[in-house]
């Protein structure tokens, strides 16, 4: 193994794993509709996001409707599927990228809506597309270190806000082909809720074991993809090279059973990136179940959203594997037996 590349859990699971639909369905054809005199004047083709990124519709939440709103209506979802009392909730990371403000954190809203005890640490994690699986190591080490008993952790994020500015601005009368090209990526991102309640396998009967993992950073490559609520700016094909790239170099400390995993619960970006990976990475194609054609991608809450719609087909025993790139660039991977 290279370095600090590898992780393992002692007895940390995934305990219950539930999503929130945004109800609001927005096709991709409302968006070619919107650009379309853009894409006549620069000589673009309609049709891309579908055609090219496979992403027919994705989703969006109401006017006024906050980020903390989802990650709490997923979180009251987790904990009530869990069975497990709130008063023996220990942690609550909110791994959001989208966020309502500055301050406080969005994890104190989120702590005040579920009605967690004082005594529940609490705090945002923000990695990019990353920041879920992240806060499942952090959370396993703590459960294993016996410093709390459950973990809560939980992510909202809305798209519509960020891609009425985008549209806006590539409507207008002097946006550009290279315009088009560099807030591409703005276009395919969704709307959703996640969360997951974490505690001790052995002490919770059907919960799904958490067994490690590993990660990979390339932190040279942090320009390609650079954003915030109004706007985003991504150099997309060499974020997915260099995204390739560093999972390539990550998977090279895979243990040989990852290789033929039962399923792959990837971060939902788009076709071409989906594709890629499992070529890249030797991964049946078959056994990676896609939620971006139809929900977009909705950021680290993507992992979380497919694994919970997975759940009711796999069973006990399978290996599952969740694999993500955030930008930055990090890869990581991370090993569960359900």
């Amino acid at each position: 193994m290279s370095g600090n590349a590898a992780f393992s859990m002692k007895d940390t699971a995934i305990v219950s794993v539930s999503h929130v639909d945004a109800p609001e369905v927005v096709p991709s054809s409302r968006f070619d509709e919107i650009l379309a005199e853009t894409y006549e004047r620069v000589g673009a083709q309609p049709g891309l996001l579908e055609s090219l990124a496979g992403i027919k519709e994705r989703r969006w939440w109401p006017e006024g409707y906050l980020f903390t709103d989802a990650a709490a209506a997923a979180g009251a979802k987790a904990i009530e599927a869990s069975g497990v009392r709130v008063e023996d909730i220990g942690l609550l990371i909110d791994t959001s990228v989208c966020r309502d403000r500055l301050e406080p954190s969005s994890a104190v809203t989120v702590h005040n809506a579920l009605d967690l005890p004082s005594w529940c640490l609490n705090f945002d994690l923000s990695n990019a597309c990353l920041g879920f699986v992240n806060a499942l190591q952090v959370a396993g080490n703590m459960i294993d270190a016996g410093q709390i008993d459950y973990a809560v952790i939980v992510d909202g994020e809305g798209s519509r806000d960020l891609q009425e500015a985008t549209l806006a601005r590539l409507a207008g009368a002097d946006a550009t082909m290279a315009d088009l090209f560099s807030e591409f990526a703005s276009l395919t991102l969704g709307s959703g809720g996640a969360a997951a309640v974490v505690g001790r396998h052995s002490e919770n009967q059907g919960s799904h074991n958490v067994v490690g993992g590993i990660a990979r950073a390339d932190t040279s490559h942090h320009n390609l993809c650079v954003g915030n609520l109004d706007q985003m700016r991504t150099d997309t094909k060499s974020l997915l090279n260099a995204g390739l790239q560093v999972s390539k170099l990550g998977w090279g400390d895979a243990p040989d059973a990852w290789l033929d995993a039962d399923r792959y619960i990837v971060h939902q970006i788009s076709q071409v990136h989906t594709a890629m990976l499992c070529e890249t990475l030797g991964i049946d194609p078959a056994k990676v179940p896609l939620t971006f054609p139809l929900l977009g991608n909705v950021g680290p809450a993507s992992i979380p959203i497919t694994l919970s719609m997975e759940s009711d087909s796999l069973k006990p025993g399978d290996q599952v594997l969740l694999l993500g790139i955030g930008s930055g660039l990090n890869a990581a991977a991370m090993e569960l037996i359900w």
